[in-house]
């Protein structure tokens, strides 16, 4: 467990894997902004939410693909050398662990996917993935419910072995701020796409 927590659980689901959905997101949005496919996009009856979820559908499944392949990494470079022994439920445990990583984390960066949708510069983009996950991070010592990926790290650290938290979990206003954050981020998006010709 403590091999997975210096593999899988530490900077990967704090900073590693926001940053890379973040610029993800806003590869996914520039290119299409690039070649103006929006405007073919609003052509066909294709809805302002269809398109912004299909994009996050996207996230999400390079997110759970991430995260696979690091618990694979993981069970790989660990019993390689011998630092770890094969045993199932450890393994079972981690990828479980990997799997909800990946999901809260997706959810957590819908407002960069937001940001990159609103916008048709690549660059500012890029700016607010770095500075919203530096937030999260230094709000998680601060408060974990006023961010979304301080609010994941709550959640997914609440029950791993020997994590001491500062603060006392509270796992149902974790997920209330993720949902305000979402929900928010999500009607935005849709808006801003609205108002794109």
């Amino acid at each position: 467990m403590q091999f997975y927590k210096w593999t899988a659980f530490s900077y990967t689901p704090w900073v590693i894997l926001p940053v890379v959905l973040g610029v993800v997101s806003t590869m996914l949005m520039y290119d299409e902004h690039q070649n103006d496919m929006l405007k073919q996009l609003w052509i066909i009856p294709v809805s302002r939410a269809g398109y912004f979820f299909s994009k996050f559908t996207i996230v999400l499944f390079y997110s759970i693909c991430f995260m696979l392949l690091t618990a694979a990494a993981s069970v790989f470079f660990g019993t390689l050398p011998g630092y770890i022994t094969v045993e199932w439920g450890s393994i079972v445990y981690l990828l479980r662990k990997c799997v909800e990583i990946a999901i809260l984390t997706a959810f957590s960066v819908l407002p960069l996917l937001t940001v990159a949708a609103s916008g048709k510069s690549y660059i500012f983009p890029v700016c607010v993935t770095l500075v919203y996950t530096f937030l999260g991070f230094i709000l998680l010592m601060v408060n974990m419910y006023l961010h979304p990926l301080s609010s994941m790290t709550a959640i997914v650290m609440r029950d791993i072995p020997g994590v001491v938290l500062t603060q006392k979990l509270n796992i149902p206003a974790a997920f209330i701020c993720i949902a305000i954050w979402c929900t928010g981020s999500a009607l935005f998006a849709v808006s801003s796409l609205g108002k794109r010709k």
